[in-house]
């Protein structure tokens, strides 16, 4: 009852924050004046404000910015020994700091080291969680992009990306971060910037106690959709996450941007029930998720689950299962990462569950502004495939879509999937399987787990393998890369390809696209892709184990 107890008040507080902050969104992103801080941040990138942008242009400044990043934060990383507050710690690997920059600046915050003994205090504020900011609102730029793409009337221009990406960070997620932190603080999450303390525990060992910026960042890794976090152990460490209460509100931080950006949609198209329609798909999706990851934990298959009466290994116990598999179900629902819970050490059918959200495309809701143009990108196929069945050209909120939005929309689908099962059959193929702690299925899983959550920008780790290789460094930064930045131009080349058609007015063949049918239809097909492309892979993995 406490776990069910957890989730309404989470979804009610959610259906409250709806309107207000989506339309909050709404103002920041359509307004045209701009404060004397972005005035000042446009004069030092030197762009002119009131340029906008085609998709190309859009895309290449998208690009260019992040290539910046990567080479920005990767060079921080190398000399972290010669910075201010760096600890006495020595300069990142090559591997694991090419991994950690592209990891950060693309979403995903995978992370194949240990927190408080490999980043100094100056790293972690001024690079890490920098790209927690800016890399969000990359996200919600490009999903910009593309509602204005559907709301335009043959335009060509979709924004200015540094208009956007600037607003984003000053105006919705540094204020609300600034108070998220205030509240962690309260809570008791560490913020400062000692660089430890050294104690005696009860039975006379002594254990070193690492402080730092915790509360800033904490707010921030999740807000974003980010995940990385300060410690090791993440959202399981009581630095990070002291109590329940505070671990409903990092899976409220979690949510919130994802399930607000469909009333952004709704408003910039004129029509606030297609909206709905979206938030509906993400909701139904989302407590579908929850629902089973809970189940499958709380009857706890297996022998020793069974016999103790829950499956609490890898749990913590002042979360308890419903609470950590809720989390679970939030961090791989969305792009986050964060983890409050050992996912090795969940049942198999239970572990199978973050892998089939990330699997999903993460569209329920989905990361910062990734989320929902994963969601209109599927809402896009809903449409042509009901097309097909009627026999007439689909339209989606008065576009046509014809053949060169279906290879766009085809193509953002396929790009993830074939990354995932590549990676897989690549790391079995030259032994890094190796790494894994466990052989058969399980083994599969973890493997299948550690690309599918690179590829997908989510980051969280399924655990029980060793990645701090150079292999698996090199490989899953490559997987994070195309994972991140060939969706994101197919989106871009889609909202560029929409904005260019003059609306067609609805016709009584026009499929609503606002009403119950059609939000069963599009979680329908969101279900069916995942069960035709990654069904094999999870019957040799999950399913194989669970069965067994």
């Amino acid at each position: 009852m406490a776990g069910w107890l957890f989730v309404l008040t989470l979804v009610a507080a959610l259906v409250a924050v709806y309107r207000p902050f989506g339309d909050y969104l709404y103002r920041v992103v359509s307004g045209k004046r701009h404060n004397a801080v972005e005035r000042g941040v446009y004069r030092l990138v030197g762009v002119d404000r009131d340029t906008e942008q085609s998709w190309g242009v859009y895309a290449r400044s998208v690009l260019a910015f992040s290539a910046v990043s990567i080479l920005f934060l990767y060079l921080f990383l190398r000399v972290q020994d010669r910075l201010w507050l760096a600890l006495g710690l020595p300069a990142v690997t090559d591997h694991i700091a090419w991994n950690t920059a592209v990891s950060f600046v693309t979403n995903t915050n995978w992370q194949a080291y240990s927190g408080e003994s490999t980043m100094g205090h100056l790293v972690q504020m001024a690079g890490l969680a920098v790209q927690n900011f800016v890399s969000a609102s990359v996200g919600v730029a490009v999903a910009v992009a593309l509602m204005r793409g559907f709301a335009a009337r043959k335009a060509q221009a979709l924004g200015n990306f540094w208009v956007d990406l600037t607003r984003i960070t000053l105006r919705v997620l540094l204020p609300v971060c600034v108070l998220a932190t205030l509240v962690f603080m309260v809570a008791g999450v560490v913020q400062n910037l000692s660089a430890g303390t050294d104690i005696t525990t009860l039975t006379g060992d002594s254990q070193h106690l690492t402080g730092g910026p915790v509360a800033s960042q904490e707010a921030i890794k999740l807000l974003g959709t980010n995940g990385g976090g300060f410690y090791n152990a993440n959202s399981a460490h009581p630095y990070e996450n002291p109590t329940a209460w505070t671990n409903w509100l990092q899976i409220f931080l979690i949510f919130l941007i994802p399930f607000s950006m469909p009333r952004v949609f709704g408003r910039m198209v004129g029509q606030n029930r297609q909206g709905y329609a979206i938030a509906a798909v993400m909701a139904l999706l989302a407590l579908g998720s929850i629902a089973l990851t809970v189940a499958f934990e709380t009857h706890g298959a297996g022998t020793v689950p069974q016999a103790v009466g829950a499956a609490m290994e890898g749990k913590e116990t002042r979360f308890g299962i419903p609470n950590s598999a809720t989390f679970a179900a939030a961090t791989t629902l969305t792009s986050t990462g964060a983890v409050n819970s050992f996912h090795d050490s969940y049942t198999a059918l239970g572990g199978m569950m973050p892998l089939v959200n990330m699997m999903l495309g993460e569209v329920a809701p989905g990361g910062a502004g990734s989320g929902l143009y994963g969601m209109l990108i599927l809402a896009v196929i809903t449409v042509f495939v009901a097309g097909l069945m009627v026999g007439r050209t689909p339209e989606y909120l008065g576009k046509k879509i014809g053949a060169r939005e279906m290879k766009l929309a085809s193509l953002y689908f396929l790009v993830t999937p074939i990354i995932v099962l590549a990676g897989t059959a690549a790391a079995f193929a030259t032994g890094n399987n190796a790494t894994a702690l466990n052989v058969g299925p399980h083994g599969l899983s973890e493997v299948l787990y550690a690309f599918t959550s690179a590829a997908n920008n989510n980051g969280s780790a399924f655990a029980g393998i060793t990645v701090n290789t150079a292999w698996w460094d090199t490989a899953l930064g490559l997987a994070m890369l195309l994972g991140r930045f060939l969706p994101l131009i197919l989106v871009l080349a889609l909202a560029g390809s929409l904005a260019g058609q003059q609306p067609v007015p609805a016709s009584e063949g026009t499929l609503p696209t606002h009403q119950p049918l059609f939000v069963g239809m599009v979680a329908g097909v969101t279900v069916v892709l995942v069960a035709l492309t990654f069904l094999p892979a999870l019957a040799l993995g999950p399913l194989a184990e669970g069965l067994s």
